[in-house]
């Protein structure tokens, strides 16, 4: 599939600085020599589409014996995309998944009415030394569809659709865009790429969706004359055409949207829901602990320890997104 990029006339190679709706600087976070930009939710924009969560997760270097262990912990109302430039996860979760996951594959959670899940480095990786960079999303679900029954799929790096063209390099991880569709099962209109751009290179974004945002990883993206650095996130103006253009050294973006909701979302923890009390009730489940009875239950295989709500957490309000 080519785009034709440098060729089109009504595709300009950089679109208007007045067709940026929003700028985000995602705030940084060390987590002990780990570092995390969240971008997503912000006080300048909640949600991009339904992409309500967006956070870089390195890069970084383990040296000995160090890795990634995120405990079990529980969601609802939403699904979990991880996709990694370097290093790999262990995925276990409450569906009795256990999935490894390696660059260019994706991992998709569907939380819906509730799952629990683990995260960690696997003991192999561990004994060498190794890197760990990616990027985790949460996409927020349609009213009528957040209380799914969870479902979990893992799709191979040859299984996403690639386009080639003009000097960037796309991979589309979820959703429609330039006439291609991932395999992954969606339950909104949405559109998630993972995009390397030579030096110079245009990339135009599909037009075809409502809201559309961008997040550069690594070098830098030219918009009308202005550069944007790594780490910065562009939420464009509905309906206008946008393209952007690589800087000297190249480019590694994120291209990520979709349709608007008729409804806001309440965020507490790792909950999402359009319902506030649904949020209190899987609070009060959690801290309940009735693995056997309740709606939560702990991977198979990783039972022994789980993330508690502590009473810091407690002390958080539910935050309402401005959409």
């Amino acid at each position: 599939m080519s785009w034709n990029p440098t060729q089109n006339p009504d595709c300009p190679d950089a679109g208007g600085l007045d067709g940026i709706e929003t700028l985000i600087i995602p705030r940084a976070r060390d987590l002990g020599g780990f570092e995390v930009r969240r971008a997503l939710p912000s006080p300048e924009r909640q949600m991009v589409g339904p992409f309500i969560f967006f956070d870089q997760m390195g890069p970084a270097e383990f040296i000995t014996e160090g890795g990634i262990d995120v405990r079990p912990h529980p969601h609802i109302g939403l699904g979990t995309v991880t996709y990694l430039y370097q290093g790999e996860f262990e995925h276990r979760d409450s569906l009795g998944t256990h999935q490894m996951i390696y660059p260019g594959e994706v991992n998709w959670m569907l939380a819906g009415q509730g799952v629990t899940h683990s995260e960690r480095t696997s003991e192999e990786t561990r004994a060498t030394r190794h890197n760990l960079f990616g990027i985790q999303t949460w996409i927020a679900l349609p009213e009528d569809r957040e209380d799914m029954a969870p479902d979990f799929e893992h799709h191979k790096e040859a299984a996403l659709p690639f386009l080639n063209d003009g000097g960037a390099e796309v991979r589309l991880i979820l959703g429609t865009g330039w006439g291609e569709k991932s395999p992954v099962t969606m339950q909104s209109e949405i559109f998630y790429a993972d995009a390397v751009l030579a030096p110079g290179a245009s990339f135009p974004l599909p037009d075809e969706h409502e809201d559309r945002g961008l997040y550069v990883t690594q070098g830098s993206v030219e918009i009308a004359g202005e550069v944007f650095e790594a780490g910065r996130m562009m939420v464009f103006r509905p309906g206008d055409r946008m393209s952007v253009k690589a800087g000297p050294q190249g480019a590694r973006v994120m291209a990520l949207g979709g349709e608007t909701f008729n409804g806001p979302r309440y965020i507490w923890w790792n909950f999402v829901s359009s319902d506030i009390e649904k949020i209190e009730a899987a609070k009060k489940a959690w801290k309940a602990a009735d693995w056997e009875g309740g709606p939560f239950r702990l991977p198979p295989g990783d039972a022994d320890e789980f993330i508690p709500i502590t009473e810091d957490m407690e002390r958080m309000k539910v935050k309402r997104p401005k959409g």
